[in-house]
C-alpha cells in the first residue's frame, strides 16, 4: 500500500474541550504530529499575552493545528459524494490544515514587528525546508510538501481546498472563536458551527451555504465581530503587547549599540544580524523568551530592566483614549515633557491601534480583495451574504478602529519635576480619563 494510503491499525483519538475528539486515521497526519517541528507548537500559546487579562488563556498552537485539521475532516467528509469535490484533494486538504500555523512564533505578532519576519513565510519554509515535516510530505508524493505550501500561501491552483483554511468562513476561524471563547471563559465567540458544517456545499472555486443556513452564519460574524473587540483587542493585553514589544525594541537596540549583555542574547542573533536562520527559529519558543526576560531584569541597562520586571510581573501602562492624528499637539506636547522628567517617551509613551473589518464583499481593484460568503438560493443561483442579511449588510465594509496612549503612571507619580508632571497630567486628564490596565 502507498504511504500516502496507509491507515492506523486502530483510529488514533485526541481528547479535546471544544470539538470532544479529534479523530487521526491517516498515517501520514499521525506522523506529522509526531515531528518536533509540529510539536514546538505545544510551546507557542495561542493568544500570546491574553493570559494576563483572562487568565485561562494558556492553550497553544497545538491545540488549535488540530482543531482546525479535525473541522476540515468533518467537512470533506461531508463533501465525499457532493459534485465539484475531488476525494484525491482530501489528504492535501487535512495536511495543510494540520501546519497552517506552523511558523508561528513566540508571541508571533510582536516578535514579528520588531525583527521584521513572516511567519507565513517560515510556515511555507519549515514545509519546504530540510525538516521532518518536509520529508514526510514528499514521502506522499515528489512536490506534495510544495502543494501544501501553495495551499497555505493561499497560491494553490485549486481554490476550492484554500477556501477550507483561508477565507470568510473557515475552518481556521471556526476553531479559533470557539477555542478561544472557551478558554478566556467569554460567551460571545459561540455559535452553532454543526448547523453550518451541515449547510456547507463545494462549487468550483469556494464553499458555499445553503440559504437555509443563513442565520448560522450571521450569528458566527457576530461572535467573530464581539470577540475581536472584548477579547483579542482588549486594551489590558494590549498594554502587554505594548511592552513586550518594547522590550524587542531595546534589546534589539543595546545590541545595535556594542552594549555588554550579562547574559547575551544567544538565541536572537540570527535576527539581530537580519538573516533569520531557520534553524535558530525552530529553537526559539516561549520557554527560552520567557527565560530571558527573567534574567534581563537584573541587567544594568535600566529601561531593559525595568520593561522585563514590568512584563514578568504584570505591572502593566495605564492608556486613555488618544489619536495622535487628531491630537497632534497634545502628542508632541507629551513628548517633550516625558523627555524632560528623564523617561524616554520612545519606550514609555506609545500609541497603540486595533482595527477589525467583520465581513465585507468584493471589491475589485482594491489592496486586500476578500472573497465574499454566497448563499446557495433554492433555484441554484448565488446570493452574495450582505445582500440577503440585514445584520451583516449593517457591519459590511465598515472597519472599525480604536487608538490608546499607554503611558507608566507610577513612574510620573515618582518624578521629581513637579511642575512638569502637572503639566502633563493636566494634558493627559484632559484627554480623556486615565485607565488602570487591571
Amino acid at each position: 500500500m502507498a504511504y500516502k494510503d496507509e491507515q492506523l491499525s486502530e483510529e488514533k483519538v485526541f481528547k479535546d474541550p471544544v470539538h470532544r475528539y479529534i479523530h487521526v486515521k491517516d498515517r501520514v497526519i499521525w506522523d506529522l504530529i509526531a515531528t518536533p517541528e509540529f510539536q514546538r507548537l505545544r510551546r507557542i500559546k495561542q493568544l500570546g499575552t491574553t493570559n494576563l487579562t483572562f487568565h485561562g488563556a494558556e492553550h497553544s498552537r497545538f491545540n488549535h493545528s488540530l482543531g482546525v485539521y479535525e473541522i476540515v475532516r468533518r467537512i470533506i467528509y461531508n463533501f465525499r459524494d457532493r459534485p465539484h469535490w475531488n476525494e484525491e484533494k482530501r489528504l492535501l486538504s487535512l495536511c495543510a490544515a494540520l501546519l497552517h500555523d506552523l511558523g508561528h512564533g513566540p508571541f508571533s505578532h510582536s516578535f514579528e514587528k520588531v525583527f521584521k519576519l513572516d511567519h507565513e513565510q517560515f510556515t511555507q519554509d519549515i514545509i519546504l525546508g530540510d525538516t521532518y515535516i518536509h520529508d514526510i510530505l514528499e514521502r506522499v508524493a515528489p512536490g506534495f510538501s510544495q502543494d501544501v505550501a501553495d495551499v497555505i500561501a493561499k497560491t494553490y491552483s485549486d481554490q476550492l481546498v484554500v477556501s477550507l483554511i483561508s477565507s470568510q468562513i473557515d475552518a481556521d476561524r471556526m476553531d479559533y472563536l470557539q477555542r478561544d471563547a472557551y478558554f478566556t471563559g467569554v460567551s460571545y465567540g459561540h455559535f452553532d458551527m454543526e448547523r453550518i458544517l451541515r449547510v456547507m456545499r463545494p462549487i468550483e472555486d469556494q464553499v458555499v451555504i445553503k440559504a437555509t443556513g443563513m442565520h448560522a452564519v450571521e450569528d458566527y460574524i457576530m461572535s467573530r465581530y464581539q470577540m475581536y473587540w472584548q477579547v483579542y483587542f482588549h486594551p489590558v493585553t494590549r498594554s502587554a503587547e505594548v511592552i513586550l514589544s518594547k522590550i524587542f525594541k531595546r534589546v534589539r537596540h543595546l545590541y545595535d549599540i556594542g552594549y555588554t549583555f550579562k547574559v547575551a542574547p544567544t538565541h536572537f542573533m540570527s535576527f539581530f544580524k537580519g538573516k533569520a536562520d531557520l534553524d535558530a527559529y525552530l529553537k526559539l519558543d516561549e520557554a527560552i523568551v520567557y527565560y530571558y526576560f527573567q534574567v534581563w531584569q537584573d541587567e544594568d541597562d535600566a529601561i531593559l530592566s525595568d520593561l522585563c520586571e514590568r512584563f514578568m510581573n504584570r505591572r502593566l501602562f495605564k492608556y486613555i483614549e488618544f489619536n495622535p492624528n487628531k491630537q497632534m499637539e497634545a502628542w508632541m506636547e507629551l513628548h517633550a515633557l516625558f523627555r524632560e522628567t528623564g523617561i524616554d517617551p520612545d519606550y514609555y509613551l506609545v500609541v497603540d491601534s486595533s482595527s477589525d473589518l467583520p465581513y465585507d464583499f468584493y471589491r475589485p481593484g482594491e489592496e486586500e480583495e476578500r472573497l465574499p460568503i454566497h448563499l446557495l438560493m433554492p433555484t441554484g443561483d448565488l446570493k452574495e451574504l450582505s445582500r440577503q442579511s440585514d445584520i451583516v449588510e449593517s457591519i459590511s465594509g465598515k472597519k472599525r478602529t480604536d487608538h490608546k496612549l499607554y503611558f507608566p503612571m507610577d513612574m510620573l507619580d515618582q518624578a521629581d519635576h513637579s511642575e512638569t508632571l502637572l503639566r502633563i497630567k493636566n494634558i493627559l486628564n484632559g484627554q480623556g480619563a486615565v485607565t488602570d490596565a487591571e
